[in-house]
């Protein structure tokens, strides 16, 4: 399965409520899981979570609340996950008042305004229709783009609103 890359840290912050290293966490409408460790690739960044799965915890079942959890994470299985094209959005400009006192407004443009990352989806989202809505959960809400996105094919969404993530802030 694959997850959010912000939903593991291997040591983490004060008030993580995520996946950490001998954490419980419940995969959203599924089972608890418990990390065993990590698998890391040359340059140390993590390439693979590995976790026990509870098999009596699943969600709506009698033993879903049986152990205590740290979090929810969100979750998509990888035979099923479709790659899609994200468009995330941040400010156009560094400031808030980007010709003011005579400054040239070019000078003030944010050149990370628009990252465009690959992303594992839900296979629905595949079939979304052009100009269709969605909340990407504790990401922000998402439109699928009326132009670029192929039903079917080649999905592609654009970040209309971003939504805060609230731990540790």
């Amino acid at each position: 399965m694959w997850i959010e890359r912000e939903d593991f840290e291997e040591v983490p912050p004060k008030g993580y409520k995520r996946l950490t290293p001998g954490a419980k966490v419940r995969l959203k409408g599924g089972y608890i899981i418990e990390c065993t460790g990590c698998a890391k690739d040359a340059q140390g960044g993590v390439t693979e979570v590995h976790a026990t799965v509870f098999p009596d915890t699943k969600s709506g079942t009698p033993g879903s609340s049986s152990i205590k959890t740290s979090g929810v994470i969100t979750w998509v299985g990888v035979a099923d996950g479709v790659q899609a094209e994200v468009r995330m959005y941040d400010r156009l400009f560094l400031d808030a008042q980007p010709d003011a006192g005579g400054k040239d407004f070019i000078e003030s443009l944010n050149p990370n305004s628009l990252k465009v990352v690959t992303a594992i989806v839900e296979p629905s989202l595949a079939n979304a229709a052009p100009d269709q809505k969605f909340q990407f959960e504790r990401i922000g809400y998402f439109v699928a783009d009326r132009v670029d996105h192929v039903t079917g094919s080649k999905p592609v969404f654009n970040l209309a609103v971003g939504l805060k993530d609230s731990w540790g802030k």
